[in-house]
C-alpha cells in the first residue's frame, strides 16, 4: 500500500505519477509492496494526448469523407473514392482502437491490459462506420 500521484484529465483519462510515500509493509527502502494507493490527485483542465490524437484522427477522416462525397457528384474519380474509402476504414479502425484503449483506461483501476480484456468490453460507437457503408454502397 505504497502512496503515488495519480494525474486525471478531464476526459477522465489518468495515470500513475510519481512515487509519494513508503508504507509500513515494505521494510526495504527504495522498494513498494506493489499496492498502489493514491497520495495526491492533480487534475488537468485539458483532456489527454490520447484524445487530441483521435480528434486529429477524426478531422482527417471527416475531410476524406467529404472528399469521397464531392468526388462522387462529380463521377469521374472511381479509383481514387476506391483508395480514400480504404484509406478511411484504416482510420476509422485506428479511431476505434484509440477509443477502446482510453475507454479501458477511463474504467480501469491500473489493472494489467489483456487483449481478451479489451476485447470483451464494451466500446463507444464509433462515428465512422457510417462513412464504410457509404463507400461500400457508393452513395
Amino acid at each position: 500500500m505504497c502512496y503515488f500521484e495519480t494525474t486525471l484529465w478531464s476526459c477522465g483519462y489518468w495515470r500513475w505519477g510519481h512515487f509519494r510515500e513508503q508504507c509500513p509493509k515494505e521494510y526495504r527502502i527504495g522498494e513498494t509492496c506493489g499496492l498502489k494507493l493514491v497520495y495526491e490527485t492533480k487534475r488537468e483542465p485539458d483532456v489527454c494526448k490520447l484524445c487530441h490524437d483521435i480528434e486529429k484522427k477524426q478531422r482527417r477522416y471527416d475531410k476524406m469523407a467529404r472528399d469521397v462525397e464531392r468526388w462522387q457528384r462529380e463521377g469521374n474519380r472511381r479509383a481514387t473514392i476506391e483508395r480514400t474509402c480504404g484509406e478511411m476504414r484504416e482510420v476509422a479502425d485506428q479511431i476505434h482502437n484509440m477509443r477502446a484503449e482510453h475507454y479501458h483506461r477511463e474504467s480501469s483501476l491500473g489493472q494489467v491490459r489483456t487483449e481478451k480484456t479489451l476485447a470483451a468490453q464494451t466500446i463507444p460507437y464509433c462515428v465512422a462506420a457510417y462513412w464504410h457503408l457509404r463507400c461500400e454502397q457508393g452513395g
